[in-house]
């Protein structure tokens, strides 16, 4: 479906909404599981993640059955098992007890929940919901993380925000103007047209503006492919959201007039901005990003600086989302107004409250987004 905005919106949406928990998140980048247990809280549940002697990724809960105490600071003993660093209870990978200090019988009732994993795409993703209902063909496609045609690197963001306020700024790339005016952002970009399209998981916002001059970032990896590159280029960002928070951002420029928006990329270079995003709880968030490139694919040098300078520009919106949630919890019953670059966000937003309300979770409904499409600046 394609969506035309009007000239003015003026709906609210609330401002801190709540997680859905029947969703595959991100834990962790595969390399931080290892044999040593650690802990990380995951929509709002705290996890022990650890590997077993097989090298499979296991997340159990992080509280022992005995006295709670964290699973995470404990050991991981034998094939597969966690040891419990308050009295030694040992469990399974399944949460199953397995051994108890002093007693031969074990108490039937001795487990620990335990939650499904997937390894894809360099990271481990758990489903803390109804288990019956994690299917891995849900995990969102991030397949440009491990393609052969990819390469790059990220980070992680500790962001003290509402997942939904990173993805707020994900969807609407505007502010690029006014918080990366020294890197990203441009004039052009409040200037240009924008389409919206939709479906039951996902939102898709495409903009392009054609023969400008490229912000510093960009020319730097036009003569990173093309050495002494100067002149017009052609830009593009499509936004690509599957929910219920996860947003690939393809993006780029070329040579103007070169062919980008038929489809030929060639005399440019092409990146994807990764973005997945994980609720810790309703205020804060673990933000997994990477960016991967197509152009240079055996520069390690070329890898690292784009994973600084990214992280550079990401610091910036870390400011900004952490003093926009100080706002809003110092002003509790404002709502949110919206414009007409709100679509791709607004969409997201109503794909999150209908997850919510097949779980019976959601509190307050979200209005209703807006169902036009927006021609011109």
């Amino acid at each position: 479906m394609t969506d035309t905005m009007p000239a003015r919106q003026t709906s609210t949406t609330h401002k801190v909404m709540p997680h859905p928990l029947n969703a595959w998140y991100v834990a962790a980048w595969d390399h931080e599981v290892t044999r040593k247990p650690m802990a990380r809280r995951i929509a709002d549940r705290p996890l022990a993640l650890y590997r077993t002697e097989d090298g499979r990724a296991v997340a159990l809960a992080d509280a022992c059955w005995h006295r709670l105490a964290p699973l995470s600071m404990g050991k991981v003993v034998g094939r597969d098992g966690i040891q419990c660093p308050y009295h030694g209870i040992v469990y399974d990978s399944l949460g199953r007890c397995v051994s108890m200090p002093a007693q031969e019988t074990i108490n039937p009732s001795a487990t620990v929940p335990s939650f499904p994993v997937v390894e894809r795409y360099r990271y481990v993703w758990v489903w803390v919901g109804d288990p019956a209902l994690a299917d891995p063909a849900l995990v969102p496609d991030m397949h440009q993380m491990d393609s052969p045609e990819w390469a790059g690197d990220g980070l992680t963001i500790h962001a003290k925000c509402n997942f939904q306020l990173v993805l707020d700024n994900l969807m609407d790339l505007t502010h690029e103007e006014f918080v990366h005016s020294s890197t990203i952002g441009q004039e052009e970009l409040s200037e240009s047209d924008f389409v919206t399209t939709h479906d039951d998981r996902t939102v898709t916002v495409e903009r392009w503006m054609l023969n400008i001059d490229p912000p510093p970032f960009w020319l730097k990896n036009m003569r990173d492919k093309f050495p002494g590159f100067s002149g017009k280029v052609d830009r593009w960002q499509i936004i690509h959201f599957e929910a219920p928070s996860t947003i690939n951002i393809d993006v780029g420029v070329a040579m103007a007039g070169t062919g980008a928006p038929e489809g030929d990329r060639s005399q440019g270079v092409n990146g994807y901005v990764m973005n997945t995003i994980t609720p810790e709880t309703d205020r804060t968030s673990h933000y997994f990003w990477a960016f991967m490139r197509n152009y240079r694919l055996d520069s390690q040098l070329i890898t690292t600086q784009l994973r600084q300078g990214v992280h550079g520009v990401f610091g910036e919106d870390e400011v900004m989302l952490e003093a926009q949630q100080a706002a809003i919890d110092a002003n509790p019953d404002y709502e949110f107004y919206n414009l007409n670059i709100d679509a791709g966000g607004m969409w997201a937003r109503r794909i999150i409250e209908r997850m919510l309300e097949a779980e019976g979770r959601s509190a307050r409904m979200a209005p209703a987004a807006p169902t036009f499409r927006r021609t011109g600046a």
